[in-house]
């Protein structure tokens, strides 16, 4: 009987120390969501550099955090912010990439930004990335998706009044082909391809063409056929601007398309962002 007893007793302890395992597990992951700025650092940086992107479930996961950010007001978001020179945007906020783990979610460009952002400041390039919401514009304008380029315009306009210091604008959005097409390998890895748009309907087109150029030459120089080229939109139909006209050195960029895998697209921006660097320095200098 007594030991009837105990076996009882150690199964309510065994029941009780379960449930309390898992209770503290989603209290953790509460506390994460709500209290850590999300980020990429340079302490994560280094830990996908140092694993060779092996450890595919911790990047999904991180990337699932940063697209589902809420979108803070600009100036409470970017009080540590002195002298930014390049902005990070996205005029479709909501593009996203495959969902291929284990977890239902799927990462959009805006991981992308914190890539960029990461590798610029690590290089001592001062990067702000815009988190304010494109949809909020459009809502309150009564506007549609089309124009999305008048809602990300207005960001443009507001930015710069405050950070006068800023040079480059850079636009990311990725493209909507399969993975067949938007995917290479180079060196054994897996990348997604990188597209660049020029707008010929502003007066900025001949600058931002040629700066574009410089990147894509870079590009092909260091990791061949990665990029697919720059194309050069005007005409009925399109929209032949894209704020282009803002700066010469306003750049348009599709990283990958809708099927690119986290891992590719990680390896595309770390290799758009080595050759964007190395552009502005040359041109610097």
């Amino acid at each position: 009987m007594k030991l009837k007893k105990n076996k009882h007793r150690i199964k309510k302890v065994m029941i009780l120390g379960i449930t309390m395992f898992f209770i503290g597990i989603y209290l953790s992951f509460q506390y994460l969501e709500n209290n850590i700025s999300i980020k990429l650092n340079d302490s994560y940086e280094n830990f996908l550099l140092d694993r060779e992107y092996s450890n595919n479930t911790v990047i999904h996961s991180f990337s699932n955090i940063i697209s589902n950010k809420k979108l803070v007001p600009y100036q409470e978001e970017k009080k540590d912010k002195a002298s930014p020179i390049i902005y990070i945007y996205n005029t479709h906020q909501t593009e996203e990439y495959s969902s291929n783990d284990l977890f239902s979610f799927r990462p959009n460009v805006t991981m992308v930004d914190y890539i960029l952002e990461s590798t610029f400041e690590s290089r001592e390039y001062e990067t702000l990335v815009e988190e304010r919401s494109i949809k909020e514009i459009l809502n309150a304008n009564s506007w549609n998706y089309a124009a999305s380029y008048l809602a990300s315009r207005i960001y443009l306009e507001d930015v710069i009044k405050t950070y006068p210091t800023l040079q480059y604008f850079i636009d990311v959005h990725r493209d909507s082909l399969p993975h067949e097409k938007t995917t290479i390998t180079i060196k054994d890895k897996e990348f997604a391809k990188l597209l660049f748009i020029v707008g010929l309907e502003n007066e900025n087109y001949q600058a931002n063409l040629d700066f574009t150029y410089k990147i894509h030459n870079k590009l092909e120089e260091k990791y061949p056929n990665l990029s697919k080229g720059i194309l050069q939109k005007s005409g009925v139909g399109v929209n032949g601007v894209y704020n282009q006209d803002f700066s010469p050195y306003t750049i348009l960029v599709e990283v990958g398309g809708e099927e690119n895998t986290t891992y590719e697209v990680l390896n595309a921006t770390k290799a758009f962002a080595e050759c964007f660097l190395e552009v502005v320095n040359e041109s610097q200098n």
